[in-house]
């Protein structure tokens, strides 16, 4: 397994990446407008400056194939996804870890917010809900999400 930060040519593959994952497993626990909101969110021109900021890598399987990414921004965790043909293989947990790494280097706690299909991988690995969010989307349908945090040390 191999994690790198991400060049700004890979912004297309990220792009693509997280708006697979978003449209494949979202749909299932989000209302239509919600996963809209999820799709304009996560765009490219935010991808962009997250990379020219150095903040979001890449993570690649044994044979060299990129599936998954994760942004670092300060002690926040941001854009986890794993394509969700390799869902279920540890590779979002590698990333969570390395960024847990990342941000243990400066800060003590880490912060994320945690879409519904993702919060209970993030339980698991000793998160805690903070507060609850909904943000009123398309059509009156609500994204609903948990502000999660995390002791990483003393």
């Amino acid at each position: 397994m191999d994690i790198r930060k991400a060049e700004e040519t890979e912004a297309s593959l990220i792009k693509e990446m997280t708006h697979r994952t978003i449209s494949a497993v979202y749909p299932h626990y989000y209302p239509d407008g919600a996963v809209k909101f999820f799709l304009e969110h996560h765009s490219a021109e935010k991808i962009i400056r997250d990379i020219r900021a150095g903040e979001v890598y890449l993570i690649k399987d044994d044979n060299g194939q990129t599936v998954g990414t994760v942004t670092v921004n300060g002690n926040e965790i941001k854009r986890l996804f794993v394509l969700p043909e390799f869902q279920g293989n540890g590779f979002g947990g590698m990333l969570i870890a390395f960024a847990e790494k990342l941000i243990a280097e400066n800060y003590s706690e880490a912060e994320l917010s945690a879409s519904f299909p993702a919060k209970a991988i993030y339980l698991k690995k000793g998160y805690s809900d903070v507060e609850f969010h909904s943000i009123l989307t398309e059509n009156g349908d609500h994204l609903c999400y948990d502000y999660m945090k995390k002791k990483l040390r003393p």
